[in-house]
This record gives structure tokens, C-alpha cells and sequence, in this order.
């Protein structure tokens, strides 16, 4: 446990009841700060980040998060310093940490942001809310962004998110120094976290998400509606903004500020209207998805529709692995898994077709498969992925079955093979022809086996068989009445959270390309 002491500055009262301790989580800025800008009304405020060991050991993170975190570390410890105090960076279980500056400060208050996290976070902020009021000190949580706490169901959601995103921000407060010392930023190895070769991961940092921002609106964005689907286009076309959003190195309603304020400047220029419509669509539904895991925290854990939990008792732990490795024997989704394991990042619909080629032609659990591809995601947001590995896997009972063909989506996202040459270049002697489908190729058997895997699976036998299991549950008696529970709990008021005969190919399923 980090125990660096807290260097109080001379002239400060040893307990000082005028000081709030603000807690920094997921929210790494200075920018559009509602619990900084609200405890710096009250008094003095001490900025604390605690580092939790633990909870880096959990099967949802990786090194790759934390260097990213380090990075909007380093950040947030500059600009605070700049407003007149610098970020205390204490390491430690959380309770603990929190009591032994309680100890020297004498904080009365703790400030910080609802936090929509994954089940361990939700544990140990109920463990830090029964430390306060056992020492009567209050903790106040303030919204950072549309998703809204204690709501008895959607009906009035979107209106009250819009009407959040549509405040003003708060300036970054001037702050007055009370203590000194900020505290070391620990490596990932000195978490113990496993080594983590992600050679292309996105730079953390406020700085620069800010210039992401700033190119995406001014340059980038301007075919980002038409160019978001396929690999090879989407790492420019879309925004790159996730990871900065998922840690709160930019805030959710200044990039929607940012993008309305925008839109008059490229008015009439071809693209940029319906692009950035969908953008701002896209920053909305992210809230939408972190509202069903903050309404149902169990979605982490348990299927959404009761019929389904059981859908995929054992998964199969060869087609889990060659998944994993990107060596299914389908050249699509390996490139797809290779290019996540170099970048942390992936295009959403790329990131649908993983899943759903895992969930329905691998029959594999999306808790066996989850926590793998949150380690691979840099910008993991708890309430985005397993609300989407649920939706992609067919668990929710209320959203539409898409089995992705993953040759057709080679085909369709990646024709000239490009994206598959440059990932997979043990494919490089198989002609053009045969790229998405090496084992037609007549010479296939001097490349399959070997320095390729043959495929794992028939891709058209695997959906079939795949899609019976699934609509064998959802014609049983009883299933309907249980899905119209859940969408009055979880769905979408703007549109029929029904069964569509025919999906539309902008569905919310197709939402989130950040």
C-alpha cells in the first residue's frame, strides 16, 4: 500500500472541516468537472486518484488500460496543479486509503461522480459509502453525463439526458493549496499486470483527445456515416474518441457541444450534415447502453432474458482459444482479432461480427468471451460491453438475432483483401480469389494445417444449427411475456423494442462507432 505522506502546507488547521476530498475515478479532466467545480464552492479541495490494486487484478483489465490511464494521469496531475493543487496519487485498498487521509486532513466530505462500473467497483463503493457513514462524513455523487441513478424505469430518459447534455459546463475552478506531494504513477508491472504487447494503442491523455476531437470535427468526420463499417476506412473516418470518453479524459457532453457548435461550419459541405447527425446519435446511445447496466447491475453476470442463461452451458475451450488467437481458419475474423491485439480498438461492426461469430457458429458463452475481449478493448466501458455482448449474443429476448456470415462480411468490408494480407501474411501465396475463402483454393493443402489453420467450423452448418437453438427458446411458451418485461425495463422509447422480420442496417446494434 502506497503510503506517501500528505505534506500539508504550513498556516493549514490538522483537521479542517471546510475541506472536501475529491475522488477521482473515470473521470480524468479539469474541464466539465461537476463535482470538482461543486466542492471547490464548499471550500479547500484535496484531489485524490487511488489506485487500486485489486481491482486492476480483475478478469476485465489489462496493462494495456492502465498505461492509458497513466498517460490521462499524468494530464489531470498537470492541470490540477495548474488551478493551485496538485493530485494526490495514493495506491491501496480504497476504504483504507480514504481513512488514513481522513486521518491527516480531517476531510469532512468526499465529492465524486456516479460511477456506472463493473461489479467490483459497485462493491467497494458500497463498502466506502458504509466507511463514511460510520464516521459521519458525507459523500456526495454528482452525474457526469446522461445516464441518471434511481430511475423507475425509462419513460421520460431521453428528455432528461438531453436536458443534462444541454447545461452549460463548469469552468475549472481556481484551487488553493493545501497539501503537497502528489504521490508516484505505479507501472503496470509493479500492479503485476501481464505483460501486454498492444504496439499500436492510442496515446492516453486529455491533450491528446483534445486533438482528436479537434481534427475529427474539423477534417476526419466528414465521411465518417459512410466510412464507419469497414476496417480499413474506420480507423480514420471515426472519431478515436472511446478511450478518452471510457476514463474521462473528455467529457460526453463536451464533445456533444463540440459537434453541435460545428455543424454550421460545414452546412452545406457534402457528408458532414448526416455525418455529424450520426455522430451526435451515437453519443447518445452511449449513454442509453450505460443506463441499462446502471438499472441492472447483474446484467454483468446474468442473461437479461431468464430463457437464455443457461443457451451455452460449456464452451468449448479449442474454439475458445483459436478465437482468441485469431486462428479460426476464417481470415476475416483472425485479421479482425489480430489488428484488436496490436491497437486495443476495433471498429463496431467488427467488434458485433467477433461476437457473434463466437456466440453463434463457436456456441461460446458471452461470459467465457467477454472478459478476453474487455482485456483487449482500451477503451472498455463496463456498461457498453456487456449490454453489447449480451445483445450480440442473442441473450436480451428483446433485440433482433444477427448471425453474422463472416465471408460475407470479409467480402463486403474488406473486397480488395487488403485489411486480410496485411494481418494474416501467412495468407499472402493464396490468390486473390480465395482470400476470404482459402480452403476452396485448389493448392490449399500446402498452406491449411499448417502455417494456417484449416477452418474451425462449417461457417453456413455452424449458423443453421445455431440459429434453430436460438429460435427453439424464443417460440417457448412463456418466453414472449418475459422479453416484454424486459424491454419496459431496458428498451429504447424511441423505437418498438419488437422482433423485426427484417433488421434495418442503421439499428442500434450498429450504434456505437465512436
Amino acid at each position: 500500500m502506497n503510503s506517501d505522506p500528505v505534506c500539508l502546507i504550513p498556516g493549514q488547521k490538522y483537521l479542517d472541516h471546510m475541506l472536501s476530498l475529491v475522488w477521482f475515478k473515470r473521470d480524468l479532466r479539469v474541464v466539465d468537472h461537476p463535482a470538482l467545480a461543486v466542492a471547490a464552492q464548499r471550500g479547500r479541495v484535496l484531489p485524490v486518484y487511488i489506485v487500486e490494486p485489486d481491482l486492476w487484478a480483475q478478469p476485465d483489465a489489462s496493462a494495456r488500460q492502465w498505461e492509458f490511464v497513466a498517460e490521462c494521469l499524468a494530464d489531470l496531475r498537470r492541470d490540477l496543479a495548474a488551478l493551485g493543487q496538485p493530485l494526490l496519487i495514493r495506491t491501496g485498498e480504497a476504504v483504507a486509503v480514504l481513512a488514513r487521509l481522513q486521518s491527516v486532513t480531517g476531510f469532512s466530505c468526499i465529492v465524486s461522480h456516479e460511477e456506472t462500473g463493473n461489479g467490483w467497483t459497485y462493491a467497494r463503493d458500497r463498502r466506502v459509502a458504509a466507511w463514511a457513514r460510520g464516521q459521519g462524513i458525507e459523500w456526495q455523487e454528482l452525474p457526469q453525463t446522461g445516464v441518471v441513478r434511481r430511475m423507475p424505469g425509462r419513460d421520460g430518459w431521453a428528455a432528461r439526458r438531453d436536458g443534462f447534455m444541454s447545461l452549460p459546463p463548469p469552468a475549472p475552478p481556481a484551487l488553493e493549496t493545501v497539501a503537497e506531494g502528489s504521490g508516484a504513477i505505479p507501472s503496470a508491472r509493479s500492479l503485476k499486470l501481464a505483460d501486454d504487447r498492444c504496439a499500436f494503442r492510442q496515446k492516453g491523455g486529455r491533450d491528446q483527445g483534445q486533438r482528436l476531437l479537434a481534427s475529427f470535427l474539423e477534417q476526419r468526420g466528414q465521411h465518417y456515416r459512410t466510412a464507419m463499417s469497414s476496417p480499413t476506412s474506420a480507423e480514420r473516418a471515426c472519431s478515436r474518441l472511446s478511450p478518452y470518453l471510457a476514463f474521462g479524459a473528455l467529457s460526453a457532453r463536451e464533445v456533444s457541444q463540440a459537434t453541435e457548435a460545428a455543424r454550421p461550419c460545414w452546412r452545406g459541405q457534402p457528408g458532414w450534415g448526416p455525418s455529424l447527425r450520426s455522430f451526435e446519435a451515437r453519443i447518445a446511445w452511449r449513454d442509453h447502453f450505460i443506463q441499462k447496466l446502471e438499472d441492472e447491475p447483474a446484467l454483468e453476470h446474468r442473461a437479461l432474458h431468464p430463457a437464455m442463461e443457461d443457451l451455452r452451458p460449456v464452451p468449448d475451450p479449442a474454439h475458445l482459444a483459436a478465437w482468441q488467437r485469431g486462428e479460426t481458419g476464417l481470415p476475416f475474423v483472425d485479421a479482425c482479432m489480430r489488428y484488436l491485439h496490436a491497437t486495443g480498438w476495433l471498429n463496431f461492426r467488427m467488434r458485433a461480427m467477433l461476437v457473434s461469430v463466437a456466440s453463434y457458429h463457436l456456441w461460446l458463452d458471452w461470459r467465457a468471451t467477454g472478459p478476453f475481449l474487455a482485456r483487449q478493448f482500451t477503451d472498455y466501458e463496463p456498461g457498453i460491453h456487456w449490454s453489447q455482448m449480451q445483445m450480440q449474443s442473442g441473450t436480451t429476448g428483446i433485440n433482433t438475432i444477427r448471425i453474422y456470415n463472416p465471408v460475407k462480411q470479409g467480402l463486403d468490408q474488406d473486397p480488395s483483401g487488403s485489411f486480410i494480407r496485411r494481418w494474416l501474411p501467412e495468407l499472402a501465396p493464396v490468390p486473390d480469389g480465395f482470400l476470404h475463402e482459402p480452403w476452396k483454393w485448389p493448392a490449399a493443402r500446402d498452406l491449411l494445417g499448417g502455417r494456417y489453420p484449416e477452418p474451425i467450423i462449417d461457417p453456413a452448418a455452424a449458423a443453421r444449427e445455431a440459429r434453430e437453438k436460438v429460435w427453439a427458446r424464443r417460440r417457448a411458451a412463456g418466453f414472449a411475456g418475459q422479453a416484454a418485461a424486459v424491454a419496459r425495463k431496458h428498451a429504447s422509447r424511441k423505437e418498438k423494442p419488437i422482433q423485426r422480420s427484417k433488421p434495418r442496417p442503421d439499428s442500434a446494434q450498429l450504434a456505437l462507432d465512436l
